[in-house]
């Protein structure tokens, strides 16, 4: 048998004083900024692991093990982004559809598309994510929270590093040579 707790012991979506000094009012606009990355961060994850089960093709190995890389440092980056949430006194956004809702990037579906599709999918979706991620980044360091622009800055970083890996992926310039169709 166990326990079911009764007590709430904070509301979803309720912001309560830090212990990091930040005035409530700026932590409740950065967290809400906090929660749109996490829930865009869960997006992007799902679609790289759905990449990550269906590529197939010669160059599955090593694609299938980028994608795993990438959903891997998109997971870690979300960790970091929700106990940052936490410690600024709010509640990370947790269940599927709730980010879902609350994110501002679009899964592609279930359909499984051709390689390149999935790519430019991803890429697409890394973009409009790093967009995002610069506006936080400016929101955080407009209410003088250094700390969580910093924090967002690195995973600035890591986004664009692998979005740009993506970007290598689809450049025309390849060692597989199609056959010629005359």
């Amino acid at each position: 048998m166990h326990s079911q707790q009764t007590t709430v012991r904070q509301q979803a979506g309720s912001v309560e004083e830090n212990e990091l000094r930040l005035d409530q009012e700026k932590a409740e606009q950065v967290v809400d900024a906090l929660n749109t990355e996490l829930a865009n961060s869960y997006v992007l994850y799902h679609q790289l692991k759905k990449h990550h089960w269906v590529v197939e093709g010669s160059e599955f190995l090593p694609l299938h093990e980028f994608l795993e890389e990438s959903y891997e440092h998109v997971e870690e980056d979300a960790d970091v982004i929700a106990e940052r949430a936490q410690a600024l006194g709010g509640v990370p956004v947790s269940g599927p559809s709730n980010q879902e809702d609350r994110a501002t990037v679009e899964f592609e579906g279930e359909d499984v598309y051709d390689v390149r599709t999935m790519f430019q999918n991803d890429l697409e979706m890394y973009g409009d994510i790093i967009e995002s991620l610069r506006g936080s980044i400016e929101l955080a360091e407009n209410l003088g929270d250094y700390a969580t622009a910093e924090i967002l800055r690195e995973i600035l970083v890591t986004l664009e590093e692998d979005g740009h890996h993506f970007e290598h992926y689809l450049e025309d310039d390849t060692l597989t040579l199609e056959e010629a169709t005359h």
